[in-house]
């Protein structure tokens, strides 16, 4: 089972990335006609309280990394993913903190169905004359 506490002790983004990845599939039904059951829970005064705690604890930051602030609406990710029975039964990981994260749209989304290509590129690193060598040696021969 995968733990926030754990997660924490993973220095870098990707890191995490990779230790949530679910690897999911696009169109594959989570709860079907039962989707009731997960609108309820997600519009319950429990969750919106946890939910609101986490967010706090994590501060706006994109599975809590410093260097990524959620700009937009923050979503709470369940670590563990939940299943109809957890909330029928009302399982007490729905509202653990251990296994919650605060995480954007776009994380959310990669992770939930394994799709890294969503997630932002780190900016390239741009040198003098890397978009177009061949004036690197012309400045070069007329310095001769």
């Amino acid at each position: 089972m995968k733990t926030y506490t754990e997660l924490m002790t993973l220095p870098t983004f990707e890191e995490r990335v990779d230790y949530l990845m679910l690897h999911g599939t696009i169109g594959e039904p989570t709860f079907g006609y039962d989707r009731w059951l997960n609108q309820k829970f997600y519009t319950s005064y429990e969750w919106r309280k946890i939910r609101k705690q986490i967010a706090i604890r994590d501060d706006g930051c994109d599975l809590g990394c410093e260097d990524h602030p959620i700009s937009g609406r923050i979503h709470v990710h369940h670590i563990n993913p939940i299943t109809k029975e957890d909330i029928i039964n009302h399982d007490p990981k729905l509202f653990d903190p251990n296994n919650l994260i605060s995480v954007s749209e776009l994380t959310h989304q990669a992770l939930t169905y394994g799709l890294k290509d969503l997630l932002p590129k780190p900016p390239v690193v741009r040198k003098p004359y890397d978009t177009c060598p061949w004036r690197s040696e012309c400045l070069s021969e007329n310095s001769k």
